[in-house]
C-alpha cells in the first residue's frame, strides 16, 4: 500500500492531468446529482461551478435500486458490511432468542442505515459453548434461529432491497458433538471413512511448537478422550476438535457444505480461523504451504460454479501474512486488517498519529480485485496480538483497567465504551474506518452507541440484544419472559438513553451522522477503490491523508488532540485542480492557496475534503 508520493506518473496522476485541462476549459456540459438514499442529507447545489463527468459509484446506484451485475464491478470494493448475531438482533417468534425471521423484519433498517452487505455469524446447529463457532451440523440451522426456509426468505429479502449476504464458514473445527466426531472418535481401528476425519494421537507432544491461541482457558492443544483412548488437535477450545485436512475426504466434505449454502443464493463466505488447517512438525502450524494449496482449491471451485461469489479471510495475522492469503489472486478476494484497529485506539488515545501511518506503510500491495477489510469492533475481543508487548500493557491500561475486561491478549468491551461514551472519539474512529483503505464492517448496535456487561462470561458481555426501543423489560428486543442473554441496564447505556427507535428520529444521533457519511463514502470510488497516500505533517496529532481514484481526489484530516488545532496542509501540485474545495460532510467551504490549505479543527474532529468536482456519484 503506498503511502507516500512517488515521482511516476500513475494512471491515477494522468486523470488528475486531463481533469485539470478540463477545469480549466469550464466544460458546461457537466453536471452533478447525489445518489444518498431518499430522505439522507444531501451537499447543497454549487451554483456556477462545473463539474467533468467521468466516473460512476456503482455502491452509490445500488442504494437508488438501480440493477448491478456481479461482471460490471467487484461490489465487495465499495461495500459497507453491517455484522449480525442472530441471536442478538431481533426475536421474530418471542422465544427470547434472535432468529432469522426477526432479522428479516428489520432488513429496511439496515438499507436505510446504507449497508449494502449483511455478514451473518453462525447460524448452524450448535451446543453454543462458542456462540455457534462449535458447528454440529454444517448443513442445517440452528433451531433457536428458525429453519431452511427461513433462510430462503431472509436471503431473497436482502437481495430484494438490492444488499448482498455472507455467511460464516468454520473450516478449521468442529463441535465435539458433531456426527463426524462422535463416529471418529468410536473408530480407533480405521473401519469407517471417519477414522482419521480429526487429528488423533497417542503423543501429546506432537506439534510442539504451535502456540496456544485461547490462553485464558487452554493449557495444551491437545486433549484426551475417554471413548477413543487417544489425543485429539484443537487450536480453539477443547470441545472444537480440528479436522484433519490431510484426509481428502474431509477437503471434499468443506467444499461440498461450501456448495449447499452458494445453492441457497448467499454472496459468499466470511471463512473463520483460515492459517491453521494444517499441521507439520517442526513448524508454528500456521500459514503452512499445504493451506494455500487447499484455499486456491477452494477459490477454483467458487469461481466455476459460484462466478461474483466472494471469500473474506479471517487471518489475525500482520499484513504481510495476510497478504499470502491473496495468492495472486487465486485465493480470498478479501481479508481482515487485524493491525489497523488497534492504532485507531492507539492515536486517538495518545493525540499521536505515528502508529497509523507505520502500519500503512507496512502494508503491502495486493492484487488487483482483491480488497482489504477494516473494522473497530466485532464479537470476538480487541485483540491485541498484533501490537508489541509494550503497547499491549498501554492499551490494557488506557482502555481496560479493570482485569475484568481483559480476555486472552485483548479487551472484551464495545466501541462506545472503550471511548468513554464521547461522541466526539466515536465519530472520529468512525470516520476513520470509512476513508482508510479497505470495505468498512459494522458491528450490530455500535451504529446507536451500545453498550456491554463485562459481568457476562467470555466474550458475551459484547453480544448482548439489541434495543429497539425504551419498552421494559427487553427494549424491543422479544416478547418473551426470559432471554438467552440480558439487556443492558446501566445508568449509560440501558434502553432509555439507547435504541434505535429514539435514534432515528433525532436528526444530530450517532446514527443519523453515521448515516450521512455513509452516504458521502459511497458517492466516492476513491475511498472504496482508490490508492491511499499519507500527507506528513510536523503536529503528530494530525493525520492527513489523499484516496485517490481516477479523477475523484478526497483529502482527509483528522484530530487526534482533544484541543484544537489549525493545520496547513501541504497538497502535491499534481493533485491540486481547483482553487475553492469543500467538506462533504458539512458543506465547510475552503481554499487552496500556492498548493496550501488551511483546515481549523475542533478537538478529535474530522474533514473529508473533495479536492476535484469530480465525485464518483455520478
Amino acid at each position: 500500500m503506498a503511502t507516500t508520493l512517488d515521482s511516476t506518473q500513475s494512471v491515477e496522476e494522468m486523470n488528475v492531468k486531463q481533469l485539470k485541462e478540463a477545469t480549466q476549459k469550464g466544460k458546461k456540459d457537466a453536471f452533478q446529482f447525489s445518489l444518498a438514499p431518499s430522505g439522507s442529507p444531501r451537499p447543497r447545489h454549487r451554483p456556477g461551478k462545473n463539474v467533468l463527468k467521468r466516473t460512476y459509484s456503482l455502491a452509490a446506484s445500488e442504494m437508488e435500486g438501480a440493477n448491478v451485475q456481479n461482471d460490471q464491478r467487484l461490489w465487495y470494493q465499495e461495500a459497507v458490511f453491517y455484522e449480525v448475531y442472530v441471536r442478538a438482533f431481533c426475536d421474530g417468534n418471542g422465544d427470547g432468542h434472535g432468529d432469522l425471521q426477526g432479522l428479516t423484519s428489520r432488513l429496511d433498517y439496515l438499507s436505510n442505515l446504507g449497508v449494502n452487505c449483511v455478514w451473518l455469524l453462525p447460524i448452524y446447529p450448535s451446543p453454543l459453548k462458542d456462540d455457534g463457532y462449535d458447528v454440529a451440523d454444517y448443513c442445517n440451522v440452528h433451531p433457536h434461529y428458525g429453519n431452511m426456509d427461513d433462510f430462503r426468505t431472509l436471503v431473497n429479502a436482502v437481495h430484494e432491497r438490492n444488499m448482498r449476504i455472507i455467511a460464516d464458514l468454520i473450516p478449521n473445527h468442529t463441535s465435539d458433538q458433531h456426527d463426524w466426531f462422535q463416529k471418529s472418535r468410536i473408530d480407533k481401528e480405521g473401519k469407517t471413512k471417519y477414522h482419521d476425519y480429526y487429528v488423533w494421537t497417542d503423543n501429546p507432544n506432537d506439534y510442539k511448537d504451535a502456540r496456544i491461541i485461547f490462553t485464558d482457558t487452554e493449557k495444551s492443544n491437545w486433549s484426551w478422550d475417554e471413548v477413543r483412548g487417544q489425543y485429539y488437535w484443537h487450536r480453539f477450545f477443547s470441545s472444537q476438535p480440528d479436522l484433519n485436512f490431510d484426509n481428502p475426504l474431509v477437503q471434499e466434505e468443506m467444499l461440498d457444505v461450501m456448495r449447499f449454502w452458494l445453492k441457497m443464493g448467499i454472496d459468499g463466505f466470511r471463512v473463520d480461523a483460515i492459517p491453521y488447517l494444517f499441521e507439520r512438525e517442526g513448524t508454528n502450524c500456521e500459514n503452512l504451504p499445504e493451506t494455500h494449496e487447499y484455499l486456491k482449491r477452494m477459490r477454483t471451485m467458487m469461481d466455476n460454479e459460484f462466478p461474483g461469489k466472494i471469500m473474506l479471510a479471517e487471518a489475525c495475522q500482520l499484513p504481510h501474512q495476510v497478504r499470502e492469503y491473496f495468492g495472486d489472486g487465486d485465493e480470498f478476494h478479501m481479508g481482515f486488517h487485524f493491525p489497523i484497529m488497534p492504532r485507531i485506539y492507539m492515536s486517538i488515545r495518545a493525540h499521536d498519529s505515528t502508529s497509523l501511518k507505520d502500519i500503512l506503510a507496512q502494508t503491502p500491495d495486493i492484487p488487483e480485485g482483491c480488497q482489504w477489510v477494516t473494522f473497530l469492533r466485532n464479537h470476538d475481543e480487541l485483540t491485541l496480538e498484533m501490537v508489541t508487548p509494550e503497547e499491549r500493557q498501554w492499551m490494557w491500561k488506557e482502555y481496560a483497567p479493570d482485569m475484568q475486561m481483559r480476555i486472552n491478549m485483548g479487551i472484551r468491551r464495545r466501541l462506545h465504551p472503550l471511548m468513554d461514551n464521547d461522541r466526539r472519539r466515536v465519530e472520529l474512529a468512525k470516520s476513520m474506518l470509512l476513508t482508510l483503505p479497505g470495505s468498512p464492517i459494522l458491528y450490530y448496535g455500535d451504529e446507536i452507541g451500545t453498550g456491554d456487561n463485562i459481568q457476562l462470561f467470555d466474550r458475551n458481555g459484547v453480544r448482548t440484544p439489541m434495543q429497539w426501543d425504551n419498552t421494559r423489560p427487553h427494549a424491543g428486543f422479544s416478547q418473551a419472559e426470559n432471554l438467552y442473554a440480558p439487556v443492558i441496564d446501566s445508568p449509560l447505556y440501558n434502553c432509555d438513553r439507547v435504541n434505535v427507535r429514539d435514534a432515528q428520529a433525532d436528526p444530530s444521533s450517532l446514527y443519523n451522522v453515521l448515516r450521512h457519511m455513509i452516504a458521502q463514502r459511497r458517492k466516492h470510488q476513491a475511498f472504496g477503490s482508490g490508492k491511499l497516500f499519507w500527507l506528513d505533517h510536523s503536529d503528530k496529532s494530525i493525520a492527513a491523508w489523499l484516496r485517490i481514484y481516477k479523477m475523484d481526489i478526497m483529502l482527509v484530516v483528522c484530530n487526534m488532540s482533544d484541543e484544537s488545532r489549525n493545520p496547513t496542509i501541504d497538497l502535491p501540485d499534481k493533485y491540486v485542480t481547483i482553487p475553492d474545495v469543500e467538506d462533504v460532510l458539512t458543506e465547510t467551504q475552503y481554499s487552496i492557496e500556492d498548493n496550501k490549505i488551511n483546515v481549523p479543527l475542533d478537538p478529535y474532529a474530522f474533514k473529508w475534503i473533495e479536492l476535484s468536482q469530480v465525485g464518483c456519484g455520478f
